[in-house]
């Protein structure tokens, strides 16, 4: 007997926002498979966007919310017209983007997570804060299509691509690995900074490449890169993180180097698909190593990729995502 149509909805603050894209639309086909008919409506612009997602909602089986906390009336609104209202997270949005504490954002997710019936959390350190709130949270890692790259990628002689993917918001962190990066250029001839984002870096004492991000061509940009990078500050925003960056790199097939941060400390296993490193002298050092010997970066780079299959990859995930909701609507 065919199973019975669940309506999920999927409400964020934009359809082409990367957190709804990963955490949520991607999953959309598998879900179908699985007797769940999803659509996703934003939960921002005014007042005729809310009030066509509280419509919506009476008629979803689930309502996940991704990423956003509300305004207490409009969480009391949503709660009352959703029969099941699971809460969806891959940042610290409880504290500010600096990582300090903030009573109005931390007020916000705990009315947040208490109204729900079940919060999905995109790593350990986020679903420990969910859980002083909420009995029901799952930690349901964020995933990448692996069949979408392309590790056999030809990459260009005579330069050293270091590339690094990611937006004016996380900007910060490429631009503090800046003085690592050019020591390590002082010892790798033909090194070359990709910079594959929404902005430019002017005059950082190295040659650099900007490659505007686009959707189609991510993963062939990605792939014909020699090292993905992914620097991170040590603190709470940044331990909220769930290490898409380097997801990306290592499904694409390259070694990464990458601050001992969050879920980066976990998928990147030293010696084997990459480096760790906490100052620039460790970044020099694991840039140059990976230069000196393509045959280990490579070997580095398939098997990040193979570990990126088995931990992190759609296939992998949405079984464990698919379970969650199943058990939400028991």
């Amino acid at each position: 007997m065919e199973p019975p149509v669940r309506e999920l909805l999927v409400l964020s603050k934009g359809g082409d926002a990367p957190s709804t894209r990963y955490r949520a639309k991607q999953y959309f086909a598998r879900l179908a498979a699985a007797g769940y008919r999803s659509h996703h409506l934003d939960l921002a612009g005014g007042v005729g966007n809310y009030a066509a997602a509280l419509a919506a909602a009476r008629r979803a089986d689930i309502v996940l919310v991704l990423r956003k906390t509300l305004p207490a009336v409009l969480l009391w609104a949503l709660r009352l017209c959703s029969r099941r209202l699971v809460f969806d997270l891959d940042d610290a949005i409880f504290c500010n983007t600096d990582g300090s504490p903030s009573t109005t954002r931390m007020t916000r997710f705990r009315q947040m997570a208490s109204a729900c019936d079940r919060v999905l959390a995109g790593n350990a350190f986020l679903a420990e804060a969910a859980r002083r709130f909420n009995r029901h949270v799952d930690i349901i890692p964020t995933a990448v299509d692996v069949d979408h790259y392309a590790p056999s990628a030809e990459k260009p002689a005579g330069v050293f691509d270091v590339v690094w993917i990611g937006s004016s918001s996380t900007r910060k962190y490429l631009e503090e690995a800046i003085p690592a990066l050019r020591q390590a250029a002082e010892h790798i001839p033909g090194l070359r900074l990709k910079i594959i984002a929404d902005f430019n870096l002017d005059n950082p004492g190295f040659p650099t490449l900007t490659v505007r991000w686009r959707a189609d061509s991510e993963a062939l940009e990605l792939a014909s890169s020699h090292v993905g990078i992914a620097p991170m500050r040590d603190d709470d925003w940044s331990r909220g993180k769930c290490a898409l960056k380097v997801l990306q790199y290592m499904a694409a097939g390259l070694p990464v180097v990458s601050s001992p941060v969050g879920v980066n400390g976990e998928a990147v296993l030293p010696g084997q698909t990459g480096y760790l490193a906490t100052d620039d002298a460790g970044w020099v050092a694991a840039l140059v190593a990976l230069a000196k010997d393509p045959v280990q970066a490579q070997a580095f780079g398939m098997a990040g990729r193979q570990r990126v299959e088995a931990i992190y990859s759609l296939a992998r995930v949405s079984t464990d995502l698919l379970a969650a909701l199943d058990d939400t609507c028991r």
